[in-house]
């Protein structure tokens, strides 16, 4: 009798035990290095909503581009959050994300920024323009483009801002080869372009708006100049096909542009991918304002100006030794 008790009573908690362990989740989300305060908040208000129940999370934070190359070398991932989209097709192109990835009404993003100055306190350069970095003296300092998806986005804006001064694209390049020589130091994240300036390196730091936002919240001193041309910043999210969590993965990325989620983004310097989301926030306009597809879309821009061995940049690091 007392086998026959034993055994019905695991027959009757088996099943129990087993609902336990389905309802305890997982998630790793692997992202570029600037969300991280954000990410944190948005997990903790993610757990608290029905569909975050039981759903906990591992974080992994670096440069863009080097956690792109990452999952797509084994990295387990549920949720990829980058900076810019070539590290999210990337990963289509190695059947890692499903190439529907952005058919979404937001196109596959989740935040939005602009690329801005990032200066000393008052300004003492009078750095305003483009053109102003090119001053006798001025020292730049701006993440690795082959290792930094921020970096990438500061070469198109300040590309993209020389075409809007009415350079001719030939033009515009000679700038960012003139612009480059006066680069002093290139880190391999925009956080730790942040790091490297408020270490007291150079006279501009370019960077996300929400960078420079960040850095004055806690109390930093920085000041930052948006310029009149600059880039508008779209940073994707995507569920990898890989990810054995699937739901629970699509629930926090569908979570992830409700009002109340974009909100925190807003608090944390991004620009909200949810109108409503922005009410109550001050996100300067600027009159010169372009996307990627302003200087050819990222396809064209990829090849042109970032391919290991044929890109424009690639010249021009090695002419700064870099």
């Amino acid at each position: 009798m007392r086998r026959i008790s034993l055994a019905l009573l695991i027959a009757l908690l088996l099943p129990a035990l087993a609902a336990g362990a389905s309802k305890d989740t997982k998630l790793t989300l692997v992202a570029y290095s600037t969300p991280k305060e954000a990410y944190g908040q948005l997990i903790t208000a993610f757990q608290k909503t029905q569909a975050g129940n039981g759903v906990t999370f591992s974080q992994s934070y670096a440069a863009s581009g080097e956690q792109s190359r990452a999952v797509a070398a084994g990295l387990d991932a549920d949720v990829v959050a980058f900076s810019l989209e070539p590290d999210i097709t990337s990963l289509v192109q190695k059947k890692i994300v499903a190439s529907s990835w952005n058919k979404d009404k937001y196109k596959g993003m989740v935040t939005r920024s602009v690329v801005v100055f990032v200066v000393r306190d008052g300004n003492p350069k009078k750095l305003k323009s483009w053109n102003d970095l090119l001053k006798a003296g001025v020292q730049v300092i701006t993440p690795n483009p082959f290792t930094s998806g921020g970096a990438r986005w500061n070469v198109m804006a300040a590309y993209g801002g020389a075409l809007r001064s009415g350079k001719s694209p030939k033009q515009a390049v000679d700038y960012l080869g003139k612009l480059w020589k006066h680069v002093v130091a290139q880190p391999t994240s925009a956080r730790e372009g942040l790091q490297t300036f408020l270490a007291g390196r150079g006279d501009v730091f370019l960077a996300y708006e929400n960078e420079a936002l960040f850095a004055q919240k806690k109390g930093q001193p920085v000041q930052f100049v948006i310029p009149k041309a600059t880039i508008l910043i779209e940073n994707p999210i995507a569920v990898p096909s890989t990810s054995k969590h699937k739901a629970e993965a699509n629930a926090f990325v569908k979570f992830l542009r409700t009002t109340a989620a974009q909100k925190i983004f807003a608090d944390n310097g991004y620009r909200p991918v949810v109108s409503a989301a922005a009410r109550g926030f001050n996100f300067p306009t600027r009159p010169q304002l372009f996307t990627i597809k302003y200087v050819g879309g990222w396809a064209k821009v990829e090849k042109k100006f970032f391919d290991p061995r044929t890109g424009i940049m690639v010249r021009f690091q090695g002419s700064n030794g870099g």
